[in-house]
């Protein structure tokens, strides 16, 4: 159940009387995400019956949050046969099949009497004649946008089979002003690059942004003591502690996957640099690396059993895994060139990381042993990146060259997705975080 919404599932109740309609029984349309060469669904979007335009925004959001997919390709409306006049009706299959229209979605969206906003939709496949689910939602008008994600969510886990990510949020540094005189600002918006929401003034620089996996909470690094410290922000009270007060400076905070702990790397006076982890509860900190090297950007593993993380003990940054105490430091990447920013899949499967080699900046993903190194993206300068909950889809920001500060872009696992975020001003730093609640 969504928190602010109450959801019905109505696969019984909207299919009634309508087994007339089903065809003799067929293969249902899915799409296996795990095939190396994913052909995009076409999909037939109807705009929402309304009374006003609510409904066209709300198909529109579906329609461009599965485009962005990579997964599915909406059929323009110019070619639809069919004008649905009533979604409680099965519609007229053979008028979408003859224009492929593989699966097909009908809505409307209502006002009740208590001011609430009713959207319901259905999910078709056109070829086999048959419902494939059918949902709705009740919420304030003002949460319309979520209601059209967690509709984009129910059609990509009902045709995929895993769960989807549009109703998400992402934490990122929001860049304006003179590139010397840079200002960033914490800023938050949803995955799609819409209702950006500023969390800090800009007084001080924030850098890396960092979503708790349990609570609506961020950490995050700010120079506003004239140096780096980690900080905990409640996104929605705005309120804010210090997240210890160390001797050195602090970098590149992260939380455990149970959100009860926060890891981060310790620079002493020596210019070393280590790997500690605090317990938020009783503020104790555990020493996880001892080198007399720079070891930093430290991930958990999702069962918190495990550390990603770099370290140039060997000449150059690389990255090394380890127990989550600290146990069996093992280098696990051996390619060309220097990796930073390693980050572990939600799904546990995959490390992401960024990878400088002949001048060129890259986003790629090995499996956690090292092997099967694969790079998605390549340019001028790139990193930092970030993955969408379900683990198939990675953020990151780059810079073009000439283009006078980064941006943010996502890409999919095959690497031939790469799609552009919309921000208003330059943009670094992401964080994705879970499904929202």
């Amino acid at each position: 159940m969504k928190h602010f919404l109450t959801t019905l599932l109505m696969l019984g109740a909207l299919a009634a009387g309508m087994s007339a309609a089903v065809l003799p029984a067929q293969a249902l349309v899915e799409i296996d995400v795990n095939k190396g060469n994913v052909e995009p669904l076409p999909i037939a979007i109807t705009d929402f019956l309304s009374g006003d335009a609510l409904g066209a925004e709300i198909a529109g959001i579906v329609a461009a949050d599965l485009k962005r997919s990579g997964l599915f390709a909406p059929i323009d409306k110019g070619a639809f046969i069919e004008k649905i006049s009533n979604p409680d009706a099965a519609p007229r299959f053979e008028d979408w099949k003859v224009i492929n229209a593989q699966a097909l979605v009908t809505g409307r969206v209502s006002e009740e009497a208590d001011g609430r906003l009713r959207a319901e939709f259905r999910l078709w496949d056109t070829f086999a004649g048959q419902q494939l689910t059918g949902e709705q939602f009740f919420s304030s008008k003002a949460n319309s946008r979520r209601v059209a994600h967690i509709i984009a969510d129910a059609i990509y886990e009902r045709l995929t089979g895993e769960k989807g990510y549009f109703d998400t949020r992402v934490v990122f540094i929001d860049e304006s002003g003179a590139k010397n005189q840079r200002r960033k600002r914490l800023a938050i918006m949803d995955q799609d690059g819409a209702g950006v929401r500023y969390l800090s003034d800009g007084k001080s620089i924030a850098m890396t942004p960092r979503f708790s996996p349990t609570r609506q909470e961020i950490t995050y690094m700010s120079y506003e003591s004239g140096e780096p410290k980690v900080y905990l922000l409640q996104i929605e009270t705005g309120q804010r502690e210090l997240v210890g007060n160390f001797p050195g400076m602090t970098f590149a905070p992260r939380f455990s996957p149970d959100g009860q702990k926060v890891i981060m790397s310790l620079l002493r006076e020596d210019g070393n640099s280590n790997i500690f982890s605090m317990d938020l509860r009783s503020r104790t900190t555990t020493r996880l690396t001892n080198s007399n090297a720079i070891d930093t950007s430290p991930s958990y593993s999702p069962d918190g059993s495990k550390v990603v993380f770099t370290s140039d003990r060997g000449g150059q940054p690389q990255i090394y895994v380890m127990g989550a105490d600290g146990s069996g430091q093992t280098r696990i990447s051996f390619g060309g060139g220097s990796y930073s920013t390693p980050v572990w899949s939600p799904r546990g499967d995959l490390i992401a990381f960024t990878k400088q080699s002949g001048g060129q900046f890259s986003i790629g993903v090995m499996k956690t042993d090292g092997s099967g190194e694969r790079i998605l993206s390549t340019g001028f300068q790139q990193e930092g990146p970030t993955w969408a909950p379900n683990g198939r889809v990675i953020m990151f920001f780059k810079e073009a060259a000439g283009s006078g500060g980064p941006r943010l872009h996502s890409i999919d696992l095959t690497g031939r997705n790469e799609q552009p975020i919309p921000t208003a001003n330059f943009a670094s730093d992401p964080a994705w975080s879970p499904l929202l609640e």
